[in-house]
């Protein structure tokens, strides 16, 4: 198969995070808003080109006053910066359909270098003849590097909110 252009199946996919909190528990979002232009052979993404804007505004926690702190100059500052993207720069097979995908991710203008491992899994047509591609990504940055450090100190020791973030997406596209 050729590169094909795919378009993201907001219905079918997902954009989920968790961090540590108290050093305890994870707490669990998501971002209900985002994005991804793909332009790739699903059998061999080696070739491809792939971006993903997310929507920072659209973060959801189910907690109404954390998702408002979340959204300001504390952590997304979401007026400033809208959107966070990722632009994959170089896409490695692992073999068996899974890949390490590395490029630029940006964060509140903070570009770094983050490698996130995608799984293909699978294609199929749906019941209206449309083709589509699904893919698992999962991957872990450390907030500290994009310049979201807000934290409070625990009497216990440790502090409130961990610094690695455990991202996880769901991705289903159909065939533009």
């Amino acid at each position: 198969m050729t590169k094909t252009k795919w378009a993201l199946d907001t219905a079918h996919s997902g954009v989920e995070f968790s961090v540590k909190h108290m050093m305890i528990a994870n707490v669990k979002g998501t971002f209900n808003n985002f994005n991804a232009e793909i332009d790739a052979d699903p059998n061999d993404l080696t070739t491809g080109d792939i971006s993903f804007s997310i929507d920072t505004a659209s973060i959801d926690t189910r907690n109404e006053d954390r998702d408002n702190h979340l959204r300001s100059a504390d952590f997304f500052d979401v007026e400033n910066y809208p959107a966070l993207t990722f632009k994959a720069t170089e896409i490695v097979s692992n073999g068996d359909g899974e890949y390490q995908v590395t490029g630029d991710l940006t964060i509140r203008d903070t570009t770094n270098k983050e490698t996130f491992v995608v799984t293909y899994e699978g294609s199929g047509k749906d019941p209206w003849g449309n083709e589509k591609v699904g893919f698992t990504v999962n991957g872990k940055i450390k907030r500290s590097d994009y310049g979201l450090t807000w934290n409070a100190a625990l009497e216990t020791g440790g502090v409130l909110v961990g610094d690695q973030i455990k991202i996880s997406l769901e991705i289903q596209a159909a065939k533009a």
